[in-house]
């Protein structure tokens, strides 16, 4: 079996395993205590939070340890937001947030706050200068991912941070996925880490808050981690996150250069061997082990299971499947195909020839998923000006893989009225279009659904 999903949680590192089994032994106390275990412990908390504030770039009183990488982002935002209640109720995300981030600014909506949500360009990065344009007088509080976690897109955090702290605001930032590859760079104020993502053991997050931000922990505090993540501290995972933290670090370099050369040896060649495939995300601002591509005609949890069967495993980047019909917000947010897409994120240490034997099987295993699907034959015949699709009831990826099986049916300037009931549609739709060169007539209303106009253009 072939593990494809390090972005979700990379496995153990040996130096973590190591680290995890000897400080249950030596770890176990209470670390507030004065005895002899409690000292220990303590000796061991204090070592753990000064290699991972090194690797971070923080001073070691700056960081506490949460209970994982998303209470990391909750207690962070909440935190920022109430310290700076006097200078305005505005907060700044981007579209392409990890959800953690996200809910986070939909309680603070739901309780009267004004959230702004920035857009992306089709790379998945965010631009300055939409940072810029949505500062306001009000703001408390922006935040912006390091990398995306679907596509691999590096985000412009450094520039980003100057603007804020150009008005005043302090800028959170969202590191999980990248930190793993070295410090985040610029004049970030908060930022937050998951140890699961770097090799580490899962239940063990990082929160950063800058000396000098504002910043009032919200809900029940005790006098543990100064006050910012209350309960016993998950010491011997702490202590493993922490070295595999120091041990990946000493590795990255090198073992960056080889996944960059591994996943562009997929970029590259996954439109080769697929017909209809567009890898997404930025083609050089990216971590070096994320790649994501988007099959047309394809369910994802099909193409999924599939590659599950075949030894494989990989995520998808759209969760537009059957059991849930949602598409992803970020792979929505940047306008490409919300449906077949596939996430893989390469572990470190693994196989040039895992990755070869993937090649050699994707090409049969989405042809298999799309001849199940029905997807569209290679010839057509012209027969009228306009014709009329009718995919009411048929969920993701059906009302495409109905358009492009008619769209040769109709003249060059001809159109092609898609009638669908179904949400992605109004996503996939103009993102089909894009791929294929055919134009994006428009949204209109029907009796039921939409109808979803596309004018044939070559």
């Amino acid at each position: 079996m072939s593990y494809f999903d390090a972005a979700s949680a990379a496995p153990l590192h040996p130096v973590a395993r190591q680290a995890l089994l000897a400080s249950l032994d030596e770890g176990w106390a209470d670390p507030s205590r004065l005895y002899r275990e409690g000292r220990r412990a303590r000796m061991l908390l204090d070592a753990a939070r000064e290699a991972t504030a090194e690797a971070v770039g923080c001073r070691p009183d700056e960081l506490v340890f949460t209970p994982s990488g998303t209470r990391a982002v909750h207690t962070g935002v909440a935190g920022a937001l109430a310290g700076r209640r006097r200078i305005g109720n505005h907060l700044i995300v981007s579209s392409v947030e990890h959800s953690s981030v996200l809910h986070s600014a939909d309680m603070f909506e739901a309780g009267g706050g004004s959230v702004t949500q920035v857009p992306v360009l089709r790379t998945g990065a965010v631009t300055v200068e939409s940072y810029e344009e949505a500062l306001r007088p009000d703001t408390a509080l922006a935040c912006l991912q390091s990398a995306n976690h679907e596509v691999g897109t590096e985000q412009p955090v450094a520039a980003v941070a100057e603007a804020c702290r150009a008005a005043g605001v302090p800028l959170l930032v969202d590191a999980a996925q990248s930190l793993g590859w070295g410090p985040v760079e610029g004049g970030w104020s908060v930022l937050t880490g998951s140890a699961h993502k770097w090799g580490g053991p899962s239940g063990v997050g990082v929160l950063v808050v800058r000396k000098g931000v504002r910043f009032a922990a919200q809900g029940p505090v005790d006098e543990r981690e100064s006050g910012r993540a209350a309960g016993f501290e998950n010491l011997p995972a702490i202590v493993a996150a922490a070295a595999s933290l120091r041990a990946v670090r000493a590795e990255a370099a090198q073992e960056a250069e080889r996944l960059r050369e591994l996943t562009e040896r997929i970029r590259a060649r996954v439109p080769q061997l697929v017909p209809d495939v567009e890898v997404v995300g930025d083609p050089d601002r990216r971590l070096p082990g994320i790649v994501t591509f988007s099959c047309l005609y394809v369910d994802g949890e099909a193409l999924l299971h599939a590659l599950d069967q075949e030894g494989f495993s990989v995520s998808s980047g759209s969760s537009c499947t059957s059991s849930t019909l949602t598409p992803s917000h970020v792979l929505r947010a940047m306008g490409v195909l919300t449906e077949g897409n596939v996430r893989v994120s390469l572990p470190a240490g693994v196989a040039e020839e895992d990755v070869e034997r993937f090649l050699s099987v994707l090409p049969r295993t989405v042809a298999g998923v799309r001849e199940k699907l029905g997807a569209p034959a290679p010839t057509t015949v012209v027969r009228a000006e306009e014709l009329v699709v009718d995919a009411l009831g048929k969920r993701c990826p059906i009302p495409v893989i109905e358009l492009a099986k008619v769209i040769g049916d109709v003249p060059v300037g001809g159109t092609v009225r898609v009638l669908s009931d179904d949400e992605a549609a109004r996503l996939d739709i103009p993102a089909w279009c894009e791929m294929r060169e055919q134009e994006y007539v428009g949204e209109e209303p029907a009796d039921r659904g939409s109808a979803y106009v596309v004018r044939r253009l070559s």
